[in-house]
């Protein structure tokens, strides 16, 4: 998919020097930050489960715990 994005010249004097230093095409030196930013930018699964992720509790502590209320 082609996309146009606005890049200040600084960064794309920087890029140049990347992709020269790397002999690697502009596009190709591009692709890999978005993979990389992806990657770094990806929740793990201990940041996905909200109740969860914070508290260490066990699942079966936490259901008998509530249970025993009613």
């Amino acid at each position: 998919m082609r996309t146009l994005i606005d890049i200040p010249e600084k960064q794309i004097n920087e890029l140049a020097i990347i992709c020269k230093a790397k002999n690697l095409p502009r596009t190709e030196v591009i692709r890999q930050a978005i993979v990389a930013y992806i990657a770094s930018n990806t929740p793990s699964a201990s940041q996905a489960f909200g109740l969860w992720s914070k508290n260490a509790v066990d699942g079966l502590d936490y259901q008998e715990k509530v249970r025993s209320e009613w």
